[in-house]
């Protein structure tokens, strides 16, 4: 059966890694595709219980629900209901779409040539040079269909950024008032931080940079507050812990000196956003949090997932090049080598340039509020994606 007149909705799959990294960044987009441009969105995700901790209303159990006009279907093999193309395909981080997938594309290449979706691989996001080159560039696939490499980076020639239309409206007025990062600390269960404390986010990877950050901490002058949930941050640090990790509950303190641990429930995405914009300084890894933290305008270390043969330090010195371009040599010096530091388990060195580097410096501050605009260029992902497929 042929199908001429295209549907107008979107499919998007995305196998979940890391447990929020992928999904992440698909739920964002999936949700700005349909609350800005009206645009049905159907993701299939493969890992339903990984996604709801970042959707606490979703049920892991469950087939096929909407949540934010976007509807999300449980992506097992074979598929639980029929695949029907729509305007455009994307396949997330290079997953291995269903076959049945694959083999209804062919069909509609062979049989009704109109109907065939655009069909995208959204790729990570990355501020290497070469990344402009190839960003759009189309692969003729063996059985005849072409697939979009689409790249999101930082340059006027990538596929932009994830950014949603009144994200820094929304974050001024909620750093406008201290109150609101208050409240949303006594939300979360946290106790004892007053206004004037300096608050921590860490959502790393494990690494030794972290123990050699909370003695450092600890003996601070003035009261530090880290905030951390349960999860691959904390095996870095079971020996400040009083107890296995799997027994620490929400809202638990941890007392050191003049640093407290506390201990994170999990949160939306919305919840972890203000998260960001509510702390003095941001340790995020993966991807989606690496992005919020730089549109928190706040001062970030970056985990970046590590690779063979440290290619994600390639990676990472890539974007310091780019984030530290306006900034003071001295300043964007101290910056670029705590991330290094932080990023190889230099244990000295990291406590040496975060000492070097006050984290509430003001030149830094300026520059981490100025950056967000510049990093846009004038169009976020959602909006260069939707002129992409028109031109295509």
């Amino acid at each position: 059966m042929t199908n001429t007149h295209r549907s107008t909705h979107w499919d998007i799959f995305c196998t979940v890694v890391d447990n929020y990294g992928d999904i992440g960044v698909t739920w964002r987009l999936a949700k700005q595709m349909a609350n800005e441009y009206q645009i049905p969105v159907n993701l299939w995700v493969d890992d339903l219980a990984s996604f709801s901790h970042i959707l606490p209303t979703l049920d892991p159990l469950k087939t096929a629900q909407s949540f934010n006009g976007v509807n999300i279907i449980h992506w097992t093999k074979p598929l639980p209901v029929a695949f029907i193309a729509g305007a455009v395909l994307i396949e997330a981080f290079a997953c291995e779409l269903p076959e049945q997938v694959k083999a209804q594309l062919v069909y509609l290449h062979q049989n009704d040539p109109k109907s065939v979706p655009i069909w995208l691989n959204l790729e990570y996001l990355s501020a290497e040079n070469w990344v402009e080159g190839c960003h759009g560039l189309p692969s003729l696939q063996a059985n005849g269909l072409k697939k979009y490499f689409y790249f999101p980076g930082f340059g006027a020639k990538t596929g932009g950024l994830i950014c949603e239309q009144d994200l820094f409206a929304e974050r001024d007025a909620w750093q406008a008032n201290s109150a609101n990062k208050l409240q949303l600390f006594s939300q979360l269960g946290l106790r004892g931080i007053e206004a004037q404390d300096t608050v921590i986010s860490i959502f790393s990877y494990e690494t030794e940079a972290l123990p050699a950050l909370c003695e450092l901490w600890q003996q601070s002058a003035e009261k530090i507050h880290a905030l951390i949930p349960k999860g691959r941050s904390l095996n870095s640090l079971t020996q400040l812990l009083p107890c296995d990790i799997a027994a620490l509950v929400p809202g638990q303190q941890i007392i050191h000196g003049n640093l407290t641990l506390h201990i994170l429930p999990m949160t939306d995405q919305q919840g972890f956003d203000r998260l960001l914009w509510s702390c003095d300084f941001n340790i995020v890894r993966g991807e989606d949090s690496f992005l919020r933290a730089q549109w928190a305008a706040k001062p970030f270390i970056w985990h970046i997932y590590p690779q063979e043969d440290d290619y994600h330090l390639v990676k990472l010195e890539a974007f310091l090049k780019l984030y530290c371009d306006n900034l003071p040599p001295k300043i964007a010096c101290y910056w670029s080598e705590l991330n290094l530091a932080f990023n190889q388990a230099q244990q000295s060195a990291v406590s040496l340039h975060w000492q070097n580097l006050n984290p509430v410096n003001l030149p830094l501050l300026h520059h981490a509020k100025q950056w967000p605009i510049n990093a846009l260029n004038a169009a976020d992902l959602a909006t260069r994606l939707v002129q992409f497929v028109k031109n295509s």
